[in-house]
């Protein structure tokens, strides 16, 4: 079986070899699944696939919404309010969150997502990859590359950390998510491997302790729109990669930081539905016009 343990392994064999991260991803998994290149490689053009239509599903129309109520039509929102106003964070960033809430949004609507890592965080990476496709002209070969590239990554971090918030928080998934994609952009923009290491670590480390409290349990308060903050996250720490900037903290001690704050964090802020903004007033008030009644989300 071949596999990279560590980041640091990651980049250097890519460095070593003169291919591209999501070169090496394509290759291992081709030795690992037993599969042929070409089945790889359409595994993973099905999970583009998947994201696009759900950006495209959550921005069209009035949207889609959740059948609580609680979310819903803000993609569409900023849709509009991109084509009619003079925004202040810039219609690259804008286009970003759009992409990001609208799967969130199909996510909570029950409806077809790409898990990248998980369902709660599938809107980053699409939020990224969607707008840079526009920004960069991305070929199609360059947008499933840009997915092996975030794999890779990813698998590192599950392997030596956590994805999920039951376990570590929204950090470990929004924060991955958000690593993950700034350290494909990197790839993406034509950057090196140890560049997009770089991105990751930048990215992670701005969403260390970031805690999981979703209103009434459900995945989408707060969760839709962290999903936009991790998409402006990974790319804002992209560029900083890309322009030379380090994060000083290498990229496999910040994974190993957000493992042990993850495992340090109350169970209350991890995925339960029992502390912080599902806490509040009308968090609680929420919930009980949802459900009726008080409910425990032990995890």
């Amino acid at each position: 079986m071949q596999s990279y343990a560590t980041i640091a392994e990651l980049v250097a064999a890519a460095t070593t070899a003169n291919v591209s991260l999501s070169e090496l991803m394509i290759q291992q998994e081709v030795a690992n699944s037993g599969s042929s290149r070409a089945a790889v490689w359409t595994a993973m053009e099905q999970n583009l696939s998947a994201m696009a239509a759900a950006v495209k599903r959550g921005s069209t129309g009035a949207g889609v919404f959740s059948k609580t109520g609680l979310t819903g039509g803000e993609a569409v929102k900023l849709k509009q309010y991109r084509a009619t106003h003079h925004s202040l964070a810039g219609d690259v960033m804008l286009m970003a969150v759009q992409n990001a809430i609208a799967t969130n949004e199909v996510n909570a609507a029950m409806g077809v997502v790409c898990a990248t890592p998980t369902a709660g965080s599938s809107g980053t990476l699409p939020g990224v990859l969607f707008m840079l496709q526009q920004r960069l002209q991305l070929t199609h070969e360059q947008m499933v590359r840009f997915l092996f590239t975030a794999g890779a990554f990813g698998m590192i971090i599950a392997n030596n950390a956590m994805i999920a918030g039951a376990t570590g928080g929204c950090q470990a998934e929004v924060g991955s998510a958000s690593g993950m994609a700034a350290a494909a952009a990197v790839e993406a923009a034509g950057g090196t491997p140890a560049q997009a290491a770089e991105a990751l670590a930048l990215a992670l480390s701005n969403l260390l302790g970031l805690v999981c409290d979703p209103i009434a349990g459900l995945v989408e308060l707060p969760c839709v729109k962290r999903n936009a903050i991790g998409a402006t996250n990974a790319l804002v720490a992209a560029d900083m990669a890309l322009a030379g900037l380090t994060n000083k903290i290498p990229a496999d001690e910040v994974v190993g930081a957000m493992k042990r704050i993850g495992q340090q964090m109350p169970a209350a802020l991890r995925e339960t539905g029992r502390g912080g903004l599902a806490a509040t007033p009308t968090g609680i008030k929420m919930k009980m016009r949802i459900f009726g009644e008080e409910r425990n989300f032990e995890s």
